[in-house]
């Protein structure tokens, strides 16, 4: 039986609900340069936690090397209007990633954060949006000089399980 949504709940995330393949392009090596995209496919089921407050996000990741689980938790804070994001990769299952953290605005999710990749400094910046009523994306960029330039470096084009395949497909920006 579902838990009940509370009535002051966000919809903010409410179109990733549900069951989704993903196809995934990733840069080969990040903040190095590289132009070479590698691809692979995934699958991605979320639902609602804390009586809409939040979800959690399943993921199956098809890595060329091998397959892999990760988990992304959302939670929203009403008193600052923000969602937070943590992601636990499931190959290193004793840490969990730095939130990023941020709000909706016109129908896009820009949520950032301060971290460090290769022992530089940077800001992570995670975009959401929602396509189409079966499509979603989401993109992953760097900036090593607090956001005035940014190298996106992943993204992820999601399809509702079960539903026709559009005949267009988002490239990386």
């Amino acid at each position: 039986m579902p838990l009940h949504r509370h009535p002051a709940a966000p919809h903010d995330f409410d179109f990733v609900f549900g069951d989704w393949t993903v196809r995934h392009r990733r840069l080969r090596e990040r903040l190095a340069g590289c132009t070479e995209w590698i691809e692979f496919d995934g699958e991605m089921s979320t639902h609602a936690v804390l009586g809409g407050f939040g979800n959690l996000e399943d993921n199956l990741l098809r890595f060329p090397e091998g397959e892999f689980r990760a988990v992304a938790l959302r939670a929203y804070d009403p008193g600052r209007d923000t969602w937070s994001i943590w992601w636990l990769d499931g190959r290193f299952p004793d840490r969990i990633d730095v939130p990023v953290v941020g709000r909706f605005d016109q129908g896009v999710g820009a949520f950032f954060a301060a971290d460090v990749f290769g022992g530089v400094p940077i800001t992570v910046r995670f975009l959401w949006s929602q396509v189409g009523p079966d499509q979603l994306r989401w993109e992953q960029a760097f900036s090593t000089d607090d956001g005035a330039t940014w190298e996106t470096n992943w993204t992820m084009d999601f399809h509702r399980a079960g539903a026709p395949p559009s005949q267009t497909r988002a490239q990386p920006g």
